[in-house]
This record gives structure tokens, sequence and C-alpha cells, in this order.
């Protein structure tokens, strides 16, 4: 099979993977369930009636918007993490946006490592390792919005302490947060203002804030609220202390950084390094890595390889990863 046949393939599979995303974004333009949520209130804003109040302001990390997915959720417990993990990245996507995204890349790896004449571990390699793409990009995300969120909570914190201190309620400080700061942290004190508007009990509020942002600082502002609320107490000094732990552990957090980056890179290099090496020598001559593949010995080795690589990386993981 010559070049010209592999591109061809390459491009017809991208076409129909595309055509698909097309066709299934536009169904959800028109048909899904955010096109009907905008309609009815497009229509109670016309008429003036409302026909059904809102379930909730925010989306849940516990549901994703699709009977389908909710279902499959419910039959497999531990994808609930997987779309806690999509909510909290932030992304404009949805559960089900990952699982099509995660299969097509999958499939696409398969299909071009059996289109490069490569062997079936090779191909299946190839599609684990396309696979997770999708899944790095949204940790990735999510580890970025909590980084950004974590830094700015000080300053939150520090902003609401100051209008207590000026008379103001908690809500209001709540209020000017949401309006002053920038989002991240803006936007989630603006949906938590929203919803203690619109009726929501204040502690639930709070905790959902909590489980939206899965953030221990936020958690120790948000059970400083709620025992103020039940025992009384100064909560500007309060927030006050809050700010400054939460400073002084950060500052901690980018020394261990600093101080562990050396092991970080280690354990990256040690891991790359033998899967490029692989790589130049299969591109360099191609017949001479084949016995890995073609002979069960050689297939045991990668197995074996494959296996102590993953404990090593865990294990420099686990020394790197010091947690503050």
């Amino acid at each position: 099979m010559d070049i010209l046949n592999v591109l061809f393939a390459l491009a017809v599979f991208v076409a129909v993977v595309l055509a698909l995303e097309g066709g299934f974004l536009w169904w959800n333009a028109t048909r899904g369930a955010e096109a009907q949520r905008l309609s009815r209130r497009l229509e109670e804003v016309a008429t003036g009636i409302a026909q059904e109040r809102p379930r909730a302001l925010f989306k849940d990390a516990k549901g994703t918007g699709s009977e389908f997915a909710d279902r499959l959720m419910e039959a497999i417990p531990h994808l609930h993490g997987l779309n806690r993990l999509i909510v909290q990245s932030r992304l404009n996507l949805t559960f089900t946006q990952f699982v099509g995204w995660t299969l097509a890349l999958a499939a696409l790896g398969f299909i071009a490592a059996l289109v490069l004449k490569q062997h079936i571990v090779v191909a299946a390699i190839a599609a684990v390792l396309f696979g997770i793409m999708p899944l790095i990009y949204v940790a990735r995300a999510r580890a970025k919005h909590m980084q950004t969120f974590e830094r700015q909570l000080p300053e939150a914190l520090d902003l609401m302490g100051r209008a207590l201190r000026a008379g103001h309620a908690f809500p209001t400080a709540v209020k000017m947060v949401g309006d002053e700061m920038k989002d991240p942290i803006g936007g989630e004190f603006r949906i938590l203002f929203d919803e203690t508007n619109y009726g929501v009990p204040q502690q639930t509020a709070l905790l959902n804030l909590a489980s939206r942002t899965d953030s221990t600082d936020l958690s120790y502002f948000v059970i400083a609220v709620l025992i103020q609320r039940d025992s009384g107490g100064n909560l500007a000094e309060l927030l006050d202390n809050i700010s400054a732990i939460i400073r002084a552990r950060l500052k901690l957090y980018g020394d261990i950084r600093t101080l562990s980056a050396e092991g970080r890179l280690s354990a990256w290099i040690l891991g790359l390094l033998p899967f490029a090496t692989a790589a130049l020598i299969n591109v360099v001559n191609p017949g001479f890595m084949k016995v890995l593949w073609q002979d069960a010995a050689g297939l045991k080795m990668i197995g074996i390889a494959l296996t102590m690589m993953v404990i090593g990386v865990l294990w420099m993981r686990k020394i790197i990863r010091i947690r503050v």
C-alpha cells in the first residue's frame, strides 16, 4: 500500500469523524436539552407565564444533561468521577462529547497503526495512547483552573473581610467578590450569589460551591462560614486568618515544587526515553525491532518492561508528590 492510499484512508476517516461531530453539534444546537431549555425561557418571556422553574443554576457534577449518559453512569458508578472531572475543568465539553472524542481518537490510532502494517499489539498501544488524549487535556484544564482559583482565593477572602468590617452583609460581600474579581473565582461567587438570591438555602449554596470546585482551601472557608452561622463570632477576623493560612500554604507549596523540580524532570525523561528510542530505531531500521512483537518471547519482554515502567513511574510520582 503506497503513501497516497494511506493518506486517502486517513482523510476519509477524518472527514467521517468531522461529519458525525458536525451532525451531533447541529442536533444538539437545535434539538438538544439546552436548546429546548432556551426555547422554554423565550416562550416564558414572551407570554409572561413561567412553565417550569429551573432545577439548577449550574451544571451538576452528578448529571450530564443527556438521558443516555445519565443511565450509563448509573450502570457504571465510577463514571461519576469522570463527569465530575469534566465539570471542574470548566471546558465547554459534555460527558457525551468527551466519550465520543475518546472513542474516535482511539479508533484513529488503531486504524492508523493497521494501515501502516504494524502488529496488532502496536495498534492496541496506539489506540490507548490516542484514546487518553482527551483525558489528559481535561485533567490539565482542571489543574490550571484549580491553580488560578486557589491563587485568587486569599484576595477574595480579604475583600470579603473588608466588606464585612464596613458593615455589609455576607451576601453583599459575596456579590462584591463576584463583581470585582476576575474568573474563575468571580464566576463561582456570582453563581453562589445567584443561587442564594433565587431562594436556594445558604448552606446548600455553599456546599454546592465546595462541590463544584473541590478545593481544600475553599472547604475551610465553607466550613468556617457554616459554623459561624450556628455559633456566632467575628466572621471578618476568621476570614483573615483563613486567608493568611492559605497564603502560607501556597508559599510552602511553591518552595516544595522548586525543590522537587529535578525529580519531576527525571521522571519525564526516564518515562519517555524508551518510547522515543524505540520510535527512532523503528524509523531508521524497521526490521530491527520486529522480533519484539513477532516472537512470543519478545511480547513477554514488552509486557514485563511496561509493567516495570508503570511501577517505576508510580514510585517516582509518590516520592516527588508532597501534600501540603
